[in-house]
């Protein structure tokens, strides 16, 4: 018999400034259930978990909870736990200065007759919740002495103890190594078992098969499916995603074609890893080549990337630039050495909003000459307008506030920074994400212009058809692991095949 269904969401839409985030979007949670929400990133899964939770309005559309009448709308996060719907991230949010029946029991202490905290009792009801759920720990004791998976498992034990019906798990196993994650899991069939619908946000897809029974996958805003776990096998699921079926699209690169036979490597690594985010792996590259990265959100492909360009630490191996052995500790110091890194997320990490587009462009540049040979403004200027027009930037002038412009115009001026350094490598992770068809095809035919004057260039998309448009091989990676190199078979099936792990019928 089917489990009753608890939450519906039909027709949700929601824009941001440009951007249609949701179009439409219909999700239904059933009661004992465990449910994947999937899709890259810009999807529109955080968005619509926000629909829900009240952190955003949403504009169209309505939800309903079992239990409670006509359509309801949350417009604050303590409104839809008051309704039974629950979200516990991956960075736990309690306080760990207070012991874990405090944390608990914040807002909802148990009283004594003349209104004080009734420690023991709180301590009692603390310790009675965690042996239900099999977790053995002292409740008098700090949050903070415990591991992240154990603050997780209190944050969703506080959750069911406010007796939610819909439990949300956004991204929830991310910082846990598998025993942890075994764990998890075990406390999550426990609470299906009870009832509890569980909306599991994930990227790993060996967790999707080992703990859930329906999957949810949205592209761009919009609603792919909703699938039985059984019907939706690897490679079909990584299709949906990424928006390809086996269409074999051969590599349009023509007469850009550059030929590496006799070129020298760039950079030569061994061995490089970063606890936590990425196993030991071996990587080369050679000057005039583009190396694609691939592999779905959270396989390692940014922080592969990152731990060659010393944003984060490599704590083991060693790397050769030039034939050279060095050890790159910092950012500053993949500069001098001729490296870039245009980053994922521009909003964070990429632009300086305050700043103009002129500034925004010289940067790195001035970071790469010092604090003390400062680029002129007359220079400044030239440069700026230089790249504005290389790049077709639309802005009504260079001292316009970057802020202002659009998202794909944000990417050229990051873009322009880069190219403004001159560099020998660059990293380019997601360029052309959110932007439009006619600046994509610039920025692929500018990557294979830059390859042709023999810069070398590692390109990550989640885009299969712009990768095999531009990259001569490509390295793919999953859940952290370089699982292995493509070459001579760079076709859009032999890839997803690789992302998947080669496994079609499961």
């Amino acid at each position: 018999m089917e489990n009753k269904v608890i939450l519906t969401m039909r027709g949700i839409s929601m824009t941001f400034p440009g951007v249609k985030a949701l179009d439409h979007v219909d999700f239904t949670l059933r009661q004992g259930e465990i449910h994947a929400l999937m899709g890259e990133n810009g999807a529109g899964k955080s968005t619509l978990i926000k629909c829900l939770t009240g952190i955003n309005a949403f504009e169209s559309g309505e939800i309903r909870v079992d239990g409670i009448e006509g359509p309801v709308v949350n417009h604050s996060t303590l409104d839809a736990q008051k309704k039974g719907i629950s979200t516990v991230y991956q960075e736990v949010n309690l306080c760990p200065n207070l012991s874990v029946a405090e944390n608990l029991f914040i807002g909802r202490e148990p009283r004594t007759k003349i209104g004080t905290i009734n420690r023991r009792e709180m301590n009692t009801r603390a310790a009675a919740i965690m042996k239900e759920l099999q977790i053995d720990i002292d409740v008098t004791e700090n949050l903070e002495n415990f591991s992240l998976a154990i603050q997780q498992m209190i944050a969703i034990a506080r959750a069911v103890d406010m007796e939610c019906k819909v439990l949300i798990l956004d991204e929830p196993t991310s910082s846990l190594d598998d025993h942890e994650v075994e764990k998890l899991f075990i406390l999550m069939n426990k609470l299906k078992a009870q009832g509890v619908g569980i909306i599991f946000v994930t990227h790993f897809l060996e967790q999707v098969y080992a703990v859930c029974d329906r999957i949810t996958v949205l592209r761009n805003g919009q609603l792919v499916g909703e699938y039985p776990i059984a019907d939706l096998p690897r490679v079909k699921l990584v299709a949906a995603m990424m928006g390809k079926d086996f269409d074999d699209l051969a590599s349009i690169k023509g007469d850009m074609a550059v030929d590496l036979s006799h070129a020298d490597y760039y950079i030569e690594a061994q061995g490089l890893s970063h606890k936590g985010t990425i196993k030991p792996f071996d990587f080369t590259i050679k000057k005039g080549e583009v190396v694609g990265l691939t592999g779905l959100l959270g396989s390692g492909r940014t922080e592969l990337a990152r731990v060659l360009y010393g944003a984060d630490k490599a704590q083991t191996g060693t790397m050769k630039v030039n034939g050279k052995e060095v050890k790159i500790n910092a950012p500053i110091e993949a500069m001098q050495l001729g490296m870039g890194l245009l980053p994922d997320d521009r909003k964070a990490e990429g632009i300086i909003a305050d700043l103009s587009v002129r500034e925004n462009i010289i940067l790195a540049m001035q970071a790469k000459q010092g604090v003390f040979r400062q680029i002129s403004m007359k220079e400044q200027q030239e440069i700026a307008d230089k790249y504005i027009e290389m790049l077709s930037i639309k802005t009504a002038s260079r001292e316009t506030l970057i802020r202002q412009l659009s998202g794909g115009n944000q990417q050229k001026v990051i873009l322009a920074r880069w190219l403004a350094t001159d560099p020998d490598f660059l990293i380019l992770d997601e360029p052309t994400r959110g932007i439009d068809i006619g600046t994509k095809t610039e920025i692929q035919k500018l990557v294979l212009k830059l390859a042709k004057e023999g810069k070398s260039i590692i390109f990550i998309s989640s885009e299969i058809e712009e990768m095999l448009r531009t990259c001569s091989r490509m390295v793919v990676l999953r859940d952290g692991v370089k699982v292995g190199e493509l070459t001579d078979e760079l076709t859009q099936n032999h890839v997803m095949q690789a992302i998947a792990g080669g496994d079609t019928d499961e």
